[in-house]
């Protein structure tokens, strides 16, 4: 299992000290570095059966430089996927991924009822 966080983000802080309390074990990825890849975020896409929107970081401050807001529903899958894997700033966080379930930004109550369900 990965969790993919940007160390100064208050929320991953906030989801890494809740997973460690659960004692659920996963390996830390720091996502301005290790950037998810445009195939890793093609698989998890799929396996989290969310819109394609919830994996970007709207309220980032890359995400309105950009002006994505707007641009994003001109844009078709492929190039989204692609824009999401050239900056680990355009992702939203934390993400949380095993081989069963991907899990976008941390609230607690769907954390735990998604997790319940490994464990």
């Amino acid at each position: 299992m990965q969790f993919l966080e940007y160390a100064k983000c208050s929320t991953c802080k906030k989801a890494k000290k809740w997973l460690d309390e659960k004692g659920i074990s996963y390996e830390d990825r720091p996502i301005k570095e290790e950037n998810p890849t445009e195939e890793e975020l093609k698989k998890w896409h799929k396996k989290s059966g969310l819109p394609l929107k919830r994996f970007f970081n709207t309220s980032g401050a890359l995400y309105r430089e950009m002006g994505l807001k707007d641009k994003l529903s001109e844009m078709d899958e492929e190039d989204q996927l692609r824009l999401l894997a050239s900056d680990g700033m355009l992702v939203k966080r934390p993400l949380f991924v095993s081989d069963k379930i991907v899990l976008i930004g941390f609230k607690e109550k769907e954390w735990e009822e998604k997790l319940r369900e490994l464990f």
